[in-house]
C-alpha cells in the first residue's frame, strides 16, 4: 500500500507549519500533499486532492472545521477527518462526533500523542484498504451479481441502448452468446383471463415468471437456441439460428412450451414473436415486433403464439432518424469538437446508403436531421439568421439539394456554425455571471457572514460550478478575490478617515479587529496602525 495522504487545516500559520515539520510522516505511513489557512480553501483543495485524512482545526474564518466537515462528509465520504481545538467542550465534541470525525485533539498538540493517533490511524486504514481488496471476496461477489448482471446487459440489448465498442467483450465477460446468422425476439406472457385467475390466485407474478422462464429453457432448445430473461414483468426470449426458415422451428418449439406449460400449470400464456434480425445490434427491432404481436391477441385471441411476419409486413426496414441519434447529435453540437461533428454526420450519412428506398423517405429523414438542429437553435435563443442567412427557409433546403453528398455537407456546415454560436454564448454567460458576482461582492463585502454559498444562493447556481467559472475568469478563487476588496476598503479608509482600527475591521467586514490586522498585515508587511502613521 501506498503513503496515506493528509492535509492540514489551520488559520495560523505557525501551529500548521509546525505540525507538518514536526513529523516524520512517511515514518508512519502517510505523507502530506496540501494545506490550508481556512475552510474555505480547504474544501477547494480537498476536492481536487481527495485526501485521505484532513486534519482541521475547529475555529476559523469563512468556513469553521466543523462545516468543513459536514461540507467534506456529504461529498468525499471517504476521508477521514480529525478535529483540532483549543476548548474541551462537550457541545464540540457532541458535533464533530456527528460528522464522522474519528479523533478529537486538544490544543497545543503535542507531537507524541499526534503520532499514537496516526498509529491507531494507519491500523484501521489498512484493514479498509485491505477489505476493499479482497480479490476474492469481490470475485465471490461478482459470480452472484452475474445473473442479475446478464439480464440487465440483455435488457440493453433489446432496448437498443448497448454499447458497440463494449459489446463482444461485456457478451464473453458475462457468458452472453449473441453470435449467430440470424435472430429473434419472443415474449411470453401470463393471462388474467378468468379461467385463468384460479390457477393464478396466491402465485405472486415474480414466481409465475421463474416457472415460465425455467419450462422455456428446457423445453424450448431442444428446437432452437434460446437465451430468456425476465424484464418488466414478462418474460423474454432471445432466439438463435443459421437459416431463416428455422423460424418455423422457433414457432414449432414456442408452441409446444406453451401447451405444456397449460398441461403442468393450468395457466394460460400467450407469445409474441418479432421480426427476423441479422444482428444482435438490431434486437431492439425484433423487441418491437414482438411486443405488437402480443397486442394481436386481441384479434386472434390468448393462449397462442402469435409472429409478427405473419400479421404485418417489416415496417422497420425503412431510413430512421430515431430519438437516440438525435440525442447524440444534439450533445455532441453542443460540446464536441469540430472532427467529431463531422464524423457523427458522416455516421448519420452511411445510413442514407445502407437502405434503397423512395426519394420522400429521404428528405423525410433530412429534414428530421434539420429540424433537430433547429430545436437546438431555438433552445439556446441563438439568432437563427446568424447560422442560415438573412431570409432563408431552413425548412424548404431539403428540396434544393442534388445529392446526399451536397446534403451531408450543408448539415455539417450548419451543425459546425451552431457548434460556434453555442461556445460564444457560454462564453458570455459566464462573463456575465462573474460581474454579477463581483457587484454583489463590492456591495456586500461588511457583510461578516458573506460566503460562496450565500453569494450563489443570490446567483442561482451551485458553489462547484461558480467556483470553477470564477477562478478561470478572474485567476483567483472567491475568497482571495472578497479579501482583496475587503482590504482595498479597508486601505482607503485608513488614508481618509480616523476611525479607530477595530471600526475600520467592522466597516470591511472582519468581526475581529485582530484576525483583521493578521490578514492586513499578511498582505502588506505591515499593522494597520503603523500603515496609518506612516
Amino acid at each position: 500500500m501506498s503513503l496515506y495522504t493528509i492535509m492540514v487545516v489551520d488559520d495560523e500559520e505557525e501551529i500548521r507549519l509546525g505540525i507538518i515539520k514536526k513529523i516524520q510522516w512517511e515514518e508512519y505511513g502517510f505523507k502530506v500533499i496540501g494545506d490550508a489557512e481556512n475552510g474555505q480553501e480547504a474544501l477547494e483543495k480537498a476536492e481536487k486532492l481527495r485526501p485521505d485524512i484532513v486534519m482541521t482545526d475547529i475555529k476559523m474564518p469563512f468556513m469553521d472545521g466543523l462545516e468543513l466537515g459536514r461540507e467534506l462528509t456529504k461529498k468525499m465520504p471517504e476521508s477521514k477527518i480529525i478535529i483540532f481545538s483549543g476548548s474541551d467542550d462537550f457541545e464540540y465534541a457532541q458535533k464533530a462526533i456527528k460528522i464522522n470525525v474519528i479523533e478529537y485533539v486538544l490544543k497545543p498538540i503535542n507531537s507524541n500523542e499526534l503520532i499514537e493517533i496516526l498509529k491507531r490511524l494507519k491500523v484501521k486504514l489498512d484493514k479498509e484498504y485491505d477489505e476493499k481488496i479482497n480479490l476474492e471476496s469481490l470475485h465471490n461477489h461478482y459470480l452472484e451479481s452475474l445473473p442479475i448482471l446478464r439480464e440487465q446487459f440483455l435488457a440493453s440489448v433489446i432496448e437498443g441502448r448497448q454499447n458497440k465498442a463494449s459489446f463482444i467483450s461485456e457478451c464473453d465477460k458475462l457468458g452472453v452468446d449473441l453470435k449467430c446468422k440470424h435472430l429473434a425476439v419472443s415474449i411470453i406472457e401470463a393471462e388474467n383471463e378468468e379461467d385463468n385467475c384460479s390457477n393464478l390466485e396466491n402465485r405472486e407474478e415474480h414466481i409465475i415468471n421463474i416457472s415460465i422462464k425455467k419450462l422455456l429453457e428446457e423445453e424450448i432448445n431442444k428446437y432452437c437456441r434460446t437465451t430468456s430473461f425476465i424484464y418488466y414483468g414478462k418474460v423474454i426470449g432471445v432466439s438463435l439460428f443459421d437459416k431463416r426458415e428455422d423460424i418455423k422451428l422457433l414457432i414449432e418449439g414456442l408452441t409446444n412450451f406453451s401447451n405444456i406449460y397449460k398441461k403442468i400449470l393450468g395457466i394460460k400464456v400467450s407469445i409474441g414473436l418479432g421480426n427476423i434480425v441479422n444482428s444482435p445490434y438490431e434486437l431492439n427491432r425484433s423487441y418491437i415486433g414482438a411486443q405488437d404481436a402480443v397486442n394481436y391477441k386481441f384479434l386472434f385471441g390468448t393462449g397462442k403464439v402469435i409472429y409478427i411476419g405473419d400479421v404485418e409486413p417489416d415496417k422497420y426496414v425503412e431510413l430512421k432518424f430515431t430519438e437516440q441519434d438525435e440525442r447524440k447529435l444534439l450533445d455532441t453540437i453542443k460540446v464536441a469538437e469540430e472532427s467529431a461533428i463531422e464524423e457523427l454526420i458522416s455516421k448519420l450519412f452511411k445510413k442514407t446508403e445502407e437502405v434503397v428506398l423512395d426519394l420522400d423517405k429521404y428528405k423525410i429523414y433530412l429534414l428530421e436531421i434539420n429540424i433537430a438542429m433547429i430545436k437546438l437553435i431555438q433552445s439556446y435563443n441563438l439568432d437563427i439568421s446568424d447560422i442560415y442567412g438573412e431570409g432563408f427557409n431552413p425548412y424548404s433546403i431539403v428540396e434544393d439539394f442534388n445529392s446526399l453528398e451536397e446534403a451531408k455537407k450543408w448539415v455539417t456546415d450548419k451543425a459546425i456554425k451552431i457548434n460556434l454560436n453555442i461556445g460564444k454564448e457560454r462564453m458570455n454567460s459566464s462573463k456575465l455571471l462573474v460581474e454579477k458576482a463581483k457587484d454583489y461582492i463590492n456591495n456586500n463585502f461588511a457583510d461578516y457572514d458573506l460566503s460562496v454559498e450565500k453569494l450563489c444562493d443570490y446567483l442561482h447556481v451551485s458553489p462547484t460550478y461558480f467556483s470553477t467559472i470564477f477562478k478561470r475568469e478572474t485567476e483567483m478563487n472567491f475568497v482571495n478575490y472578497l479579501t482583496s476588496i475587503r482590504l482595498e476598503e479597508a486601505l482607503r479608509l485608513l488614508k481618509t478617515t480616523d476611525d479607530k482600527t477595530y471600526i475600520i475591521a467592522a466597516k470591511v467586514g472582519y468581526q475581529e479587529a485582530n484576525y483583521f490586522s493578521y490578514v492586513f498585515k499578511r498582505k502588506y508587511g505591515i499593522a494597520p496602525s503603523r500603515y496609518r502613521r506612516n
